[in-house]
Parts: structure tokens; sequence; C-alpha cells
């Protein structure tokens, strides 16, 4: 009940910010795409990678009202992804977090666009020293360098063409991890990285949130895998069994469900011990760390 109070007090907070960033930089901006980006950004979802950012800078003792910051810039960059993956020539989804997806609603060119305008505003966001509280410039490129490269050709972008390019082909384990780590771990890694970086000097320290944020993204997808298959449509927010229907290289389709379940779970134990430095100021890591299971449980 306490992690679930934390993470709907989180997502609030970060709701209001996103949109308070989004129209402190929109002055001459069209309205359409003011509209677009606007509609992504408030289906919201959980907000888990921004309130990953915070929660570590957090447990680091560091300033939060600067991981606010970087978080909305990563949700940004987050839902521009999202955007695109939904187009017709990606997933061609009609659905997201129980909406109608963007190019349903604004049509293709202006959803293409409004995913452009994110991922070029974040940056923005994140470069602009009057967004910040008390974070030096030398942290900031920090961020901006490991974020931008994973989410570039090496990373997110990278993992969906993978994604593309294994559709109904058959797959091997190191194919599927390729695939999941490009494509999702990358990110959740880069807003774990991000709050690490934004409160500690101690490179050891960072080093063990990002290797925690590289096996908790990565089961993540896993479960995500899972549930697409055990779950309704309804439960989703977006179509069930779509992985299933595209012919999609995921856990479930090389390993079968219980053996992926499995993997996930040892992937999030691995994780928590990499976090164990951290003793009663981890415990929200951890409790988001083991709510990733409790999904498939």
């Amino acid at each position: 009940m306490e992690l679930k109070n934390y993470l709907k007090d989180k997502k609030q907070l970060f709701d209001k910010k996103i949109i308070e960033i989004l129209n402190s930089i929109s002055t001459g901006v069209p309205e359409i795409l003011y509209k677009a980006m606007k509609y992504s950004l408030e289906v919201g979802g959980k907000r888990l990678r921004p309130i990953l950012t915070y929660a570590t800078c957090e447990a680091l003792e560091g300033d939060t009202d600067d991981a606010i910051t970087v978080g909305c810039a990563i949700e940004f960059i987050h839902t521009y992804s999202l955007i695109h993956d939904d187009l017709p020539a990606m997933d061609d989804d009609n659905l997201r977090r129980g909406m109608p997806t963007n190019h349903k609603v604004f049509g293709e060119a202006i959803a293409i666009l409004a995913g452009d305008a994110l991922l070029s505003d974040a940056f923005y966001i994140l470069s602009e020293k009057k967004f910040f509280k008390s974070l030096n410039s030398e942290k900031i490129v920090k961020i901006i360098s490991f974020l931008s490269k994973s989410i570039g050709s090496s990373g997110m972008v990278g993992g969906q063409v993978y994604d593309l390019i294994y559709e109904k082909k058959p797959v091997t384990e190191q194919d599927v991890k390729k695939i999941h780590i490009n494509k999702t771990s990358k990110l959740i890694t880069a807003a774990i990285y991000s709050g690490a970086v934004i409160a500690e000097d101690e490179v050891w320290k960072i080093e063990k949130l990002k290797i925690f944020g590289e096996k908790i993204g990565l089961s993540f997808q896993i479960i995500d895998d899972i549930l697409d298959l055990i779950s309704d449509s309804k439960t989703l927010g977006k179509d069930a069994k779509s992985d299933l229907k595209k012919g999609k290289a995921t856990y479930p389709k090389v390993f079968g469900l219980e053996k992926s379940k499995e993997i996930a779970i040892n992937l999030i134990n691995e994780a928590k011990k990499e976090i164990e430095f951290l003793k009663d100021k981890g415990k929200v890591l951890t409790g988001i760390a083991n709510y990733f299971i409790e999904r498939v449980n």
C-alpha cells in the first residue's frame, strides 16, 4: 500500500509538471501540433521511467527538483517512441493505454511530426539551464550523452529495427535478448542512471544502479511479452495478443510462458542484489522491481 501511494503521488506530480513544461515551450507552436503532443502526453500511463529517475535520485539523497526536470524530458522521449511505434509502418496499433493511438486521432503525418517534436524538445529541456535548480553543466552533459546513446541507433531505435527484422522469423535466445535490451531496457536504464548522476559522484554506486536498471529493464519487457498473451485488451490498454498475431520475436516464443516467467524473476532477484548497498533508502526501487513480477503473479 505504501508503494502504491508513492507511485500514485509521483504520477500525479509528473502528470502536472509534464504539461507545465510543454506549455512553457509551446509559444509559436502550430495548434494542431501542440494538441497532438499534449494528447499523447496526457494519455499518460504509469510514468514509470520518470518515477525511476526520481526514486533513484531520492535514494541517493540528491536534488529531486532536478530529477523531476530530467524525468519529464525522459517521458517526452518515451512518448515520442510510443507514437512512432504505433504507426501503420511499424506496429500498426489502434489503441494505446485504452485510447485511440495518435495517428488515429490526428493522422499519420501529424503523429510523425508530434513524435519528432517531443524528441527534439526533450533535449531542449535537458540543455536549458533555466529548467534546473542546482545541477551543474558537467552532469547535464553526462546525462545527455548517456541518454542519447541509449535511444539512438545502437539503443532503442536499433532495437526497434531488430524488432521489425525478426518478425515472423525463427529466433534464438540471443536474438530476442538483443531486441529487448535495446528496445526497452536501455531507456529504463538511462532513467535510473540519470537519477544516479544527479545525486552521486561515486562511480561504483552509479555503476551498480546502471546494472540494476539493465536487469529490471529486460525483465520489464519479458513480462510485457507474457502479459500480451495472458491478458485481455481492456487490462492491457492495447490490443491483446498483438505480438503473437504479428509474429514478434518474444521470450515466450523462444522459451514458453513458464520459463520466461522464471527468467524474469531471476533477473529481478539479481537486480535487487545490486542495490543492497542502499539499504532502507532503496526500498522504493526494490518495491518497483517486485511490482514488475507481481504483474504476472
